[in-house]
Parts: structure tokens; C-alpha cells; sequence
């Protein structure tokens, strides 16, 4: 039977490893989750500014609702595009200094907008390994040559641009990677790009909200300048405590998008409630400096900690602290062992990284305590095998 082949499949996952659970959560977002009648102590939401349960976003979608309902009922380019969504594009463009931004329901759709609509048969694509999987699938659905470079190698990439002969070219990269923590060069990006002439597409997904003067993202962090080429994609649910995302860039690029994305197009638009809680949210975190250092202190206090317990910290000065344990089945023991003390920190397996490289993925939030971290840190070495 054609089912049977899924059943197979499941299984074959359990032998690996590799079932993902779903927990239904009975409170808002933030640092402490009740599951299942528990109170967890959660190191695993991208709720990096400690917004998603803001007082003060929870108004203005009070207010949205009375004043503009629930839903858009239409796409954007037919009549659901209400004043919130305009407004938000116009702050957007301005919070992260481009001409234009458009809105999305998803990271996940700006992404699939992007690359399919500036190049395609006859193009080439190069992309970092540890690209997110939304940027795969979105070169993928391009339909260019997809060459993916070594992680942050700007050698293997600078010599594969000057070998192609493609009609366009385009790099593709995160800026924070979601696994990893680290950050692309992207001064050494841009510089590429310009040399070769190429598109460079960057998802600022774990930078927006949190790097950069004002949290104006990753590329205010580094200072590019804007350029006709650059396109910046930012997702509002993580540091903006929201939902959605944008694409932000030149004018005519954005106008491009408008015209021809498909992701964009034929989707009917967000709830405007989103768009005015998202307007909110900009102002907080600009205003979010005290945030954001609170944020530092509890990554330098955490890696400090971490220091000398047999799994490996990666190089990350960001948000995201990921500790690497390697093999599937013992990452997931060691995240039931936490999950028995009440720490939520999940186990983060192939395909969503390498295979051999599982890890604990401890997202912190500038919600969490220095008490909360140093919880997690002794039970961290509480769970240490003996014979290490």
C-alpha cells in the first residue's frame, strides 16, 4: 500500500534519531513555558528582545482589531492592502535605510519572492553550506545553477565567480546563521559582488532587532552603504516579536518583486493586526539599547559558564549558543535530561545540520535572568558523564 512506504519512513526516523515532538505550550512566549501542567524554564524561542508578550504590542493589536477587524481579504494587489501594511513598509524602509520594503506573511515567503524573480535559467546562484532551508528551496525553485560554497569561505566563493561565465550571478547567504550563531563577512560579500557584478541577497533573520545602532540589523553592524544590488530580507518574528517579514532594497528592485513574485502575489495579505502590533514593535526596538546590552551581559555570562563541560561551544557572539554534542541519540538524551531538571533546550539533528554535528541550540532572550542562565549551567554540569 502506498501508505506503507510512509510508515517505513517513520520508523526509519525513530531508528536514527530523528522524530521531532511537538509540545503544546499553555502560556504566552517568554522565558518560563508551562507544558504538559510543568513550568519550564525555555532556552529555545527566537524571541531574542523578550517582545512577543510586550504589554505594550498587546494594545496595539487591542486596538488594531476594533479599528481595521481581523483579516485582510485579499491579496495585496487586489484590496488587501490596508494602511497598517503601508505604513509598515514605509517604517521598514526607513528603520533599515532602503528606498522601499514589502511586507510578508513569512521569512519563508520573502525568501521564495527573491531569488526566483532575479534570476533563473542560464543564472547561477552561490550560496553558503549552511544556509537556511528556505534559501535552498528558494534557489532550487529559481531553476539557476546552485553552487554552494564552503561556510563563510570567501576564497572558494571569490573563485567560483571569477570562473563563471553566467549571465547573472547571485550570492546568497544568512547574515546570522540559525544554527550556528556566527556571522557572514559581509563586507567581504559586498566587495565580491560588486567585483563580479552579482546580485547579493542577505536573510537577516537573527541580526534584525538585535545587531547594529538602534537594532537597524546586520548590515548597519557592518555599515554597507546601500546599493542597487544588495537586498536585505529581515523576518518580524523573532527580535520584533511578531510575525511576517520584509524585503527591503532599491526601488525598481522592490517594485520587480511587487510585479512579479509569485510568493507576493497569489497570497492573501497578513492581518492588518500584525502590520500595526509590527509598527509598535519598531519603535521599542529602537528604543531597545538597555535590551539589547542586557542581551551581551547574558551571552558573556552564559559562554563563561559553559567553560570546560566536554561539549564543544561554537564561535557565536550572538543570541544563539549552540552546543555541540555530535551524535544524534546522545543530543536528544542530553535535552531529556535538562527537560527532567526543567530546562526546555532542545535538540537540533540532521537535516537541519550536518550529519555528526547534533547539538543543544540555547537561544537567549533579553527576557531571561542571570539567575535563569546559571540554572541551566549547573544543570549542565549536573548531567556530565562521570568517565569524562
Amino acid at each position: 500500500m502506498i501508505w506503507d512506504e510512509l510508515e517505513e519512513g517513520l520508523a526509519g526516523l525513530a531508528a536514527e534519531g530523528l522524530l521531532r515532538r511537538r509540545r503544546t505550550l499553555d502560556a504566552p512566549c517568554g522565558p518560563e513555558a508551562w507544558v504538559d501542567g510543568r513550568r519550564l524554564l525555555a532556552f529555545c524561542s527566537n524571541d531574542y528582545l523578550g517582545l512577543a508578550n510586550h504589554p505594550t504590542l498587546v494594545a496595539a493589536a487591542r486596538e488594531a482589531a476594533e479599528r481595521w477587524g481581523v483579516g485582510s481579504g485579499a491579496s495585496h494587489v487586489v484590496s488587501g492592502h490596508l494602511r497598517p501594511h503601508a505604513e509598515l513598509e514605509e517604517r521598514l524602509a526607513a528603520f533599515v535605510g532602503r528606498d522601499r520594503a514589502l511586507y510578508f506573511g513569512a521569512g519563508y515567503m520573502a525568501n521564495l519572492a527573491i531569488v526566483p524573480t532575479l534570476v533563473g535559467r542560464d543564472d547561477v546562484i552561490f550560496a553558503d553550506k549552511l544556509n537556511h532551508a528556505s534559501l535552498i528551496d528558494a534557489a532550487q525553485l529559481a531553476r539557476a545553477e546552485h553552487r554552494r560554497y564552503p561556510h563563510n569561505d570567501m576564497e572558494a566563493l571569490a573563485h567560483g565567480l571569477q570562473r563563471s561565465s553566467a549571465r547573472r550571478k547571485l550570492i546568497l547567504s544568512d547574515a546570522v546563521f540559525s544554527m550556528d550563531g556566527d556571522l557572514a563577512p559581509l563586507p567581504e560579500l559586498f566587495e565580491l559582488a560588486e567585483r563580479f557584478d552579482a546580485w547579493l541577497v542577505i536573510d537577516d533573520a537573527h541580526g534584525f532587532g538585535v545587531l547594529g545602532p538602534s537594532g537597524r540589523g546586520s548590515l548597519a553592524h557592518f555599515a554597507l552603504p546601500p546599493s542597487p544590488r544588495l537586498i536585505l530580507m529581515g523576518t518580524l518574528g523573532k527580535a520584533a516579536g511578531g510575525s511576517g517579514a520584509f524585503v527591503a532594497g532599491d526601488g525598481r528592485v522592490i517594485e520587480w518583486l511587487a510585479q512579479r513574485a509569485r510568493s507576493y502575489i497569489f497570497t492573501t495579505a497578513s492581518s492588518p493586526i500584525m502590520a500595526a502590533v509590527l509598527l509598535a514593535s519598531l519603535v521599542l526596538i529602537a528604543e531597545g539599547d538597555a535590551r539589547r546590552a542586557h542581551l551581551q551581559q547574558l551571552i558573556a555570562h552564559l559562554r563563561t559558564g559553559l567553560t570546560g563541560l566536554p561539549w564543544r561551544q561554537l564561535p557565536s557572539l550572538t543570541a544563539i549558543q549552540p552546543l555541540l554534542v555530535g551524535d544524534n541519540e546522545a543530543a536528544v538524551r542530553l535535552s531529556e535530561r535538562l527537560l527532567e531538571r526543567g530546562l526546555w533546550v532542545p535538540a537540533i539533528r540532521p537535516p537541519t545540520v550536518p550529519v555528526g554535528t547534533a547539538r543543544l541550540r540555547i537561544s537567549l532572550s533579553s527576557a531571561h535572568e542571570i539567575t535563569q542562565l546559571d540554572a541551566l549551567i549547573a544543570a549542565l554540569r549536573d548531567c556530565v558523564d562521570p568517565a569524562h
